[in-house]
């Protein structure tokens, strides 16, 4: 790192290619020469220094910026970075040992909203509840330092300092200890796609950061490929060691792996998984194009992912409760033959011409494990991207969030939650910023101008209504309200998840670790099914996204069945409608409806 405590002092170093002298500034008053070694590295030694000073780099245009590597800062992203010292943290995770894969229930939560105080130290109050859920991987957003006060993480520009406002390092260190103490992985959202507009002085160091061969949705893109491209390869694929050796997270979610374009071999992909396998962690891609090549094995000739957030399950599903037509669900229909299809592989999208893009997309995946297809139903993105923030609960039927909720948590995909959703949140989750006056302006503009296409915003009164970025209530608005929990329907839903969590870590065959022992059909009379097999009792989940659809239930074994669990029970907040007759075998759906039944015999 570039600044690291020793027993005699601290030592120093940058890489700042294209300038022959850098003055270290230390405490605002001392001064260090960081003579220029091979490669551009420029090095001091400070035999004063300690933990808690605070020190940027004079370059040779005059003027002074904090620290590309600060492990922290001590104010904003334009100020001086902090000298930390990682090693005095009392760590109590020793015996920790992570979830295999399969056995992940991911929850994603942006560490500002996630409580009223927005901090490291406060969500570690939260975890008791996640593990009453049957949650045991915590995601969190990004943490990179950003600008201001607030914002989601992905405006972050100090790639290795943990943002100021949730907390120190230290406190950052408490949470993952304590979440390993609770059984909980923790993975963390980085981006290594682009930095955000304010405080990005990575080019002032070196201009070979960056790269015109490339171009991102947020402008040059990191050189990944071209002259001196080694050094800033290194500085990347450097991040997840650190954040596992110092922070002893478990894993990581790379934002937007699209627009991280490198032609050299390997691939800089392969760099990260290979690393972060190597130290035993977790690499999830957010990768929109269905690539299956994300997911193969290196030597496979794959980039050796984990897994990808696959959000084809969540735009049939959604659409099929809302038959939404904007944005990429015009590119979906929603209805149940749409589902099965999703279901029985992975993503529905392997090589079909899609209307939006005007091209085809996606691969064939029906060999990969469904462990590798990270599904959701709400996330940051699916939330925070529409005008207002509002959740799925607040745009579908009661019946048909309950269905939903019950599919996410068993089927046999790696099932994602975004914080609130387990209780039905009434809270929204919007986009905000705190740029500079300037920048935020342009922020407030360029969000609106988003909606100006959509019907509903074809006024100016209209768009002015959507809520601003920069404004502070659009933040406070965004933070969750545990208080719901103990109040009704919030405290039903909650249960319907804890309940169908409880069955998928229970019963290993809804976490299948290949394509076997499970199959997906359409029933006769319209509705979808998922055969669980296995050394216990079969299992199946019968779903109507609907409603209406009635018929027997046949099955190639000639099983007859229980009821384990309805998503229209009393007990979940629905009605407590028999859909399920144990004499008839019939099914009458009436409305959304998710069924969980269990093998008892054969027929006569």
């Amino acid at each position: 790192m570039s600044a690291d405590v020793t027993a005699s002092g601290v030592r120093y170093h940058t890489w700042c290619r294209e300038n022959r002298e850098v003055i270290l500034e230390i405490n605002g008053s001392r001064l260090l020469p960081m003579p220029r070694e091979d490669g551009g590295i420029h090095t001091a030694f400070d035999t004063q220094g300690r933990a808690g000073d605070t020190y940027k780099f004079r370059l040779e245009c005059g003027e002074s910026f904090p620290d590309p590597e600060a492990r922290s800062q001590a104010g904003t992203v334009h100020e001086a970075s902090l000298v930390v010292d990682p090693t005095t943290f009392n760590w109590n995770d020793g015996a920790w040992k992570r979830p295999a894969f399969r056995d992940l229930v991911i929850y994603e939560m942006h560490v500002g909203t996630f409580t009223q105080e927005g901090t490291f130290r406060a969500a570690i109050t939260k975890l008791p509840h996640l593990r009453a859920l049957g949650v045991n991987a915590l995601e969190i957003m990004p943490v990179a330092d950003f600008p201001g006060a607030r914002n989601w993480g992905y405006d972050g520009v100090l790639i290795y300092a943990p943002a100021r406002v949730y907390g120190s390092p230290d406190d950052l260190r408490a949470l993952v200890d304590a979440a390993h103490a609770s059984g909980i992985a923790v993975i963390l959202d980085v981006v290594y796609n682009h930095l955000g507009p304010s405080g990005n002085y990575l080019a002032r160091f070196s201009r070979d950061f960056f790269t015109d061969r490339h171009y991102t949705p947020w402008g040059q893109a990191f050189n990944f490929d071209g002259a001196n491209s080694r050094s800033v390869r290194d500085f990347f694929v450097r991040n997840p060691i650190y954040w596992m050796e110092e922070f002893h997270i478990d894993g990581f979610r790379f934002d937007a792996t699209h627009a991280i374009l490198d032609d050299s071999k390997p691939h800089i992909f392969e760099e990260f998984t290979e690393t972060i396998h190597a130290l035993g962690g977790y690499a999830i891609a957010e990768d929109s194009e269905n690539e299956a090549r994300m997911l193969r094995a290196v030597s496979d000739g794959g980039y050796g992912f984990d897994a990808v957030w696959a959000d084809d399950f969540h735009h049939t599903v959604r659409v099929s409760q809302t038959a939404e037509k904007s944005s990429y669900f015009q590119d979906f229909h929603g209805t149940t033959e749409e589902v099965v299809e999703t279901l029985q592989h992975g993503w529905f999208y392997r090589g079909q011409q899609s209307a939006r893009r005007k091209r085809k997309r996606g691969t064939e995946c029906d060999r990969l494990p469904p462990q590798q297809f990270v599904h959701c139903i709400s996330n940051h993105d699916q939330a925070g991207n529409r005008a207002f923030g509002e959740r799925l609960s607040a745009t579908v039927s009661p019946a048909g969030y309950r269905a939903l909720s019950a599919m996410i948590c068993l089927t046999p995909f790696t099932p994602m939650l975004f914080m609130g959703q387990e209780w039905d949140a009434s809270t929204p989750f919007q986009f905000f910023t705190d740029h500079e006056p300037e920048l935020g302006a342009l922020i407030t503009a360029g969000r609106r101008k988003e909606f100006a296409d959509f019907p509903e915003f074809s006024d100016e009164r209209a768009l002015e209504k959507i809520p601003d970025p920069q404004a502070e209530e659009t933040f406070l608005r965004s933070k969750l309200d545990w208080s719901e929990l103990s109040s009704e329907p919030h405290a039903q839903m909650f249960a319907l998840y804890r309940e169908c969590l409880a069955q998928r870590r229970e019963r290993g065959l809804f976490r299948p670790p290949a394509r076997d022992g499970w199959r997906v059909e359409l029933a006769e009379f319209g509705v979808g099914i998922i055969l669980f097999e296995g050394q216990e009792a079969n299992h199946l989940l019968l779903f109507d996204l609907s409603g209406g659809h009635r018929g027997a239930l046949k099955t190639r074994g000639g099983e007859r069945w229980e009821l384990l669990l309805s998503s229209n029970e009393i007990r979940f907040g629905g009605d407590g409608r028999a859909s399920f007759d144990l004499d008839t075998q019939h099914c009458e759906f009436s409305e959304p409806e998710v069924l969980l039944l269990r093998a008892t015999d054969l027929k006569s």
